[in-house]
């Protein structure tokens, strides 16, 4: 990644397939919830009840964690207008270039984030 246009592009990419990602999960948690639904299932007496309750807890989780990553992304495309982004946000030193092509929205330079 070379400068703000290479940022820009891996950051878009980036956007791009977290939404994709986001939309098939949404799809597949409407999918388990709606098959529970209609099954009847009773989670607690129901012997697959634990299985669907455990694939439910954990495409939520999956879910929540892809919806912090958005916002994580949409965060470093802030950045990025504003003319901060690569710049820790603890002791204001650029964030390494190779830091931001591993972790496009880093927030910290290495040296801080080992720090934590």
């Amino acid at each position: 990644m070379t400068g703000p246009e290479g940022a820009a592009e891996v950051l878009a990419a980036e956007r791009a397939d977290t939404l994709a990602r986001l939309a098939a999960l949404e799809q597949e948690f409407a999918g388990i919830v709606e098959s529970a639904e209609s099954a009847g299932i009773d989670d607690e007496h129901d012997p697959e009840g634990a299985t669907i309750a455990f694939e439910r807890q954990h495409t939520a989780a999956l879910l929540s964690q892809l919806r912090q990553h958005l916002a994580q992304v949409d965060a470093a495309l802030l950045r990025l207008a504003d003319g901060s982004y690569g710049t820790c946000a603890t002791c204001g030193r650029p964030i390494g270039a190779a830091r931001l092509a591993a972790r496009p929205v880093a927030t910290t330079c290495i040296g801080c984030a080992s720090r934590r």
